[in-house]
């Protein structure tokens, strides 16, 4: 049987979508509503709806609003006496009736500025068991949906003859979620989407870091399998009423998914075919799933390799290392085939240039990578060097040595050689690895794990470096801070910024390299012109090129400052200009000072003096590399003393600002985090400290009879 990706096989055909929205997503967690969640809601809706998808809108969250609103006006109304004696909550019901309006007129109000009409339809229990009211509501909806009109349903609570609304599950449904899988299957819709608080379906509490996702849930093997947690925090539903009414909708044919709502993009992602959230699918018993190993397994089985590299001697490590970079050159046409087929496939599909650059391998570069890594090989022993030792009490020694981090996951941008970079500074600082390299490195990135994971002995085990190629495994990496140690993203802000709002492990990297150089008007011309053209035109898409060049004013008035723009342009520089360079030297304006090109282009700005240039670079700098030509000392020192990046220069190229050129062996990356580690992180950044204290029994016993000593018994040379 063929394996197959479950999601990606029935969007395809998706007209009709019904999207529930419960109330947990709609509010926060003090009860107010979620406006930004809710507007991101309506956008995706609108979208969708502009693509020709016919949407239906099944909404929770009316008695929490009421409830809300009830409470604010008692409180309005209410005197301090009223406020010293204890009240009674307000009636479901009333609530419903108050909060229903309200709730109304918000999505009327946000679809309208969105140019998308929205129509109200309140349905009960009892009027299902009625045949005509059936078929006018199918007729209703068909109708509404010709006009691309988004009906939004909600039962109406406020008139539900069950006595305990909250609490009776009797009837045809008794929630949202029910509602939202009986309307699926009435107005026959092609998929139901059901959002929650959380990423899908966990066998276990998601709370519980040892919890995993369920991609696709198999009834036949997952009931009665699956630990459900606490109800919703404010609604009547939670997971397991999402469960029950997905598993009734799927199994008569109504394909569902139960994703996150808080993301503000996962509607459009599962239209897309990704594949997150958990399928509900009536034929999913019959699917060969792709086979992929765990999150949680990847991550313990690079603990555990981690922790017999840490056993090794120094010389054993060493050999690692070495035989590594012999299987990097013996291997290097099969490297070099993958990469071709690599690059290849990005042209044919049509990637910038940039990225295509960044994409290959040069010829030379794994005889470069693999004498790097013989390099490191050589290096001092990073592990276990003592860096305080002090003397707590007579025969009481207390030491702080260097140890590893534990497990890196490291998701890093399209450029295979990074994996090499990483994978040696992993094994020389003996830490496990996770890596998640560029989809369009795929290749490159298979045969250099092989290649690498090959060489490293039984001993250890290939586990120790670990390759994660699908992009649906990220989320659950992110949620194992028990088993992750840090997470090393290189790429995008947006990645960045992504993965800093996913995960409690601690993040070291940097978002943009907008690196800047400043010509004062005391510099050298000739060197000035050689380190702009190199800091631009060496490596253009690299981290470490220029992307802003400041100039003094001085230099434009003696029309020095056109044999470096000649010079750029003549290099195949495309320039555009700040506010100020824009309109003297006659250049197409920038839309932004905080713009990484990472091609031949870059920004041109003059400036009063070097004061200007430092406040320049803190307003529109990232705070990754910036450089100074000048000969004037003081001038030099007070922009090398000021400026606040990872790296400072003067008078040499950006491009210096790397691992392998500061000596380090290789880099994981370059930091702009002020936390840890800072600029390019070699072993060093890779490395934590932890105690060690030797005694001869004593004991503390509150203190008495011990003498404390505190003597510094590491000598400073």
């Amino acid at each position: 049987m063929e394996a197959i990706d479950p999601t990606r096989a029935f969007v395809k055909n998706v007209k009709r979508v019904i999207v529930k929205v419960g109330t947990a997503v709609v509010t926060r967690g003090d009860g107010r509503l979620a406006l930004g969640r809710l507007g991101a809601l309506c956008e995706q809706l609108k979208d969708i709806n502009s693509q020709g998808y016919e949407v239906i809108l099944v909404t929770s969250g009316a008695v929490g609003l009421g409830r809300q609103r009830l409470r604010y006006r008692r409180l309005a109304n209410s005197s301090f006496a009223d406020l010293q004696n204890p009240q009674n909550d307000f009636d479901g019901k009333a609530c419903a009736a108050v909060g229903q309006s309200s709730l109304m007129a918000l999505y009327d109000a946000m679809f309208a500025q969105l140019d998308v009409t929205s129509s109200q339809l309140l349905v009960t229990d009892s009027v299902f068991r009625d045949e005509a009211f059936r078929k006018q509501l199918s007729d209703t909806v068909k109708s509404l949906l010709r006009l691309r009109v988004i009906p939004i349903f909600n039962e109406n609570d406020a008139v539900s003859t069950r006595k305990a609304p909250y609490e009776d599950s009797s009837g045809i449904f008794w929630d949202n979620d029910s509602l939202a899988g009986l309307l699926a299957l009435e107005l026959k819709a092609d998929l139901l989407v059901l959002l929650s608080d959380v990423e899908g379906l966990y066998d276990g509490p998601p709370s519980d870091p040892k919890s995993r996702l369920i991609r696709t849930y198999v009834k036949e093997k997952h009931h009665g399998e699956i630990t459900f947690g606490d109800k919703s925090r404010v609604g009547r539903g939670g997971m397991t009423a999402k469960v029950n009414a997905a598993v009734c909708a799927a199994y008569g044919g109504i394909p569902v998914v139960i994703t996150s709502g808080y993301a503000n993009d996962n509607i459009i992602k599962v239209l897309q075919g990704e594949r997150i959230g958990t399928v509900f699918h009536q034929d999913a018993h019959l699917w060969t799933l792709v086979k992929e190993e765990g999150a949680r397994d990847m991550a313990v089985s690079a603990r555990e390799s981690s922790r017999k590299l840490r056993a090794l001697s120094s010389e054993d490590r060493r050999k690692i290392l070495v035989d590594v970079a012999d299987a990097l050159e013996a291997n290097e046409s099969e490297i070099l085939a993958e990469n071709e087929a690599d690059i290849t496939a990005a042209q044919e599909a049509g990637y910038d240039r940039a990225l295509i650059s960044r994409l290959g391998i040069k010829p030379g570069k794994i005889s470069s990578l693999a004498k790097s890594m013989r390099h490191l090989a050589d290096m001092d022993e990073p592990i276990g060097r003592v860096l305080q030792k002090t003397e707590v009490a007579d025969g009481l020694i207390l030491e702080k040595v260097t140890c590893p981090l534990g497990v890196l996951l490291v998701v890093f941008e399209s450029r295979p050689d990074a994996l090499v970079q990483i994978a040696s500074l992993a094994i020389q600082s003996r830490n496990g690895l996770l890596l998640k390299g560029g989809k369009e490195a795929k290749r490159s990135n298979a045969i250099l794990h092989k290649v690498i994971t090959k060489a490293i002995p039984d001993t250890v085990g290939g586990d120790l470096i670990g390759l994660v190629t699908s992009r649906d495994e990220i989320p659950d990496l992110l949620r194992l801070d028990d088993v992750i140690d840090l997470v090393i993203p290189r790429g995008s802000n947006k990645l960045v910024s992504q993965i800093k709002e996913s995960t409690k492990i601690p993040v070291l990297g940097h978002a943009d390299g907008i690196c800047h150089v400043y010509i004062d008007k005391s510099a050298d011309l000739d060197m000035a012109k050689r380190i702009v053209h190199d800091a631009k035109a060496d490596y253009p898409a690299a981290c470490n090129a220029m992307e802003t060049l400041l100039v003094h004013q001085d230099l434009f008035n003696n029309g020095q400052l056109n044999e470096i723009i000649t010079q750029l342009k003549e290099s195949g520089v495309t320039l555009f200009g700040g506010p100020n360079g824009a309109v003297l030297l006659n250049l197409s304006e920038t839309s932004t000072l905080h713009h990484e090109y990472s091609s031949m282009a870059c920004t041109v700005e003059i400036v009063d003096d070097v004061y200007a240039a430092v406040d320049h670079i803190h307003m529109h700098g990232s705070g990754h590399t910036e450089c100074i030509v000048a000969e004037d000392h003081e001038v030099a020192e007070y922009f090398l003393s000021q400026v606040d990046s990872a790296a400072v220069f003067h008078n040499a190229s950006t491009r210096f600002c790397d691992g392998a050129r500061f000596g380090l062996g290789a880099e994981v990356g370059i930091s702009t985090s002020r936390i840890h580690a800072r600029g390019p992180v070699g072993v060093e950044g890779l490395l934590t400290s932890r105690w060690t204290l030797r005694g001869k029994g004593q004991i503390v016993d509150g203190d008495k009879g011990v003498e404390y000593t505190h003597k510094n018994l590491l000598k400073a040379f």
